[in-house]
């Protein structure tokens, strides 16, 4: 996939994406896998292959979305994806990033000082910072970072009543949905929708959950992390 492609491929999916914004994801395309070269952060190094499997993965977020004036937070952001590709394509968000790893934060902290982006940037790991967030967010995504029961219990907490988790997923998502039930129930949600999609070029599936929560999340939730592994909902 090129620029022109990425274009062409989200106007399809209803998803706006103009030259210029075309033009500031290839240029944080460069900045990351400049560092790359120097700290671990993707395994994908090919721009043809980074532009379909980092950036178009992470823009057909905003399918059947509009972020504006949401306040929205990434968890387990890594390099920004799908963070600060969601914010060069609707950049009228109030957007954090969170990451438990202090160096990753930092250069999405540096990439926004010296491009005047106005993302937020944490370094914290998501149980710990959900502790004093509760209820605060819009929507909450999450890519490749975790299960979902596990993710569920990590990201609703942080939800407004009505916010919604958007949970980024390729094959394999319905096991992973099966396994969920428990943890919806016990956090107060449910799955609003799950939209299926395909990477245009590879062929990969793509699956984009959403999870809308109904009530205030439990006191108890979410436990400690290895809490959340030992004992799964």
């Amino acid at each position: 996939m090129n620029r022109e492609k990425l274009i062409l491929e989200l106007q399809k999916r209803g998803v706006s994406c103009s030259e210029e914004q075309s033009f500031e994801l290839e240029k944080y395309m460069h900045y990351v896998l400049d560092w790359n070269e120097k700290m671990n952060l993707t395994a994908i190094k090919d721009e043809e292959a980074f532009y379909e499997k980092m950036i178009f993965d992470s823009a057909i977020a905003l399918i059947e979305l509009d972020l504006t004036n949401k306040k929205v937070i990434d968890i387990g952001t890594g390099a920004g994806f799908p963070g600060v590709v969601l914010y060069l394509l609707n950049p009228n968000m109030d957007l954090t990033l969170l990451d438990s790893t202090t160096k990753k934060v930092e250069l999405l902290k540096h990439y926004a000082l010296t491009n005047g982006l106005k993302y937020k940037t944490v370094s914290q790991r998501a149980e710990d910072f959900a502790q004093t967030n509760k209820e605060q967010f819009d929507y909450v995504f999450a890519r490749a970072v975790a299960p979902l029961n596990v993710l569920i219990e990590l990201c609703t907490p942080l939800l407004k009543i009505g916010g919604t988790f958007i949970a980024l997923k390729g094959p394999g998502f319905e096991d992973e949905l099966n396994d969920s039930d428990g943890a919806l129930k016990k956090l107060c949600c449910h799955v609003q929708k799950v939209i299926v999609d395909v990477l245009p070029e590879c062929g990969e599936s793509r699956n984009i959950i959403y999870i809308v929560k109904d009530k205030i999340t439990p006191k108890k939730y979410p436990r400690r992390y290895d809490e959340i592994k030992k004992n799964q909902l």
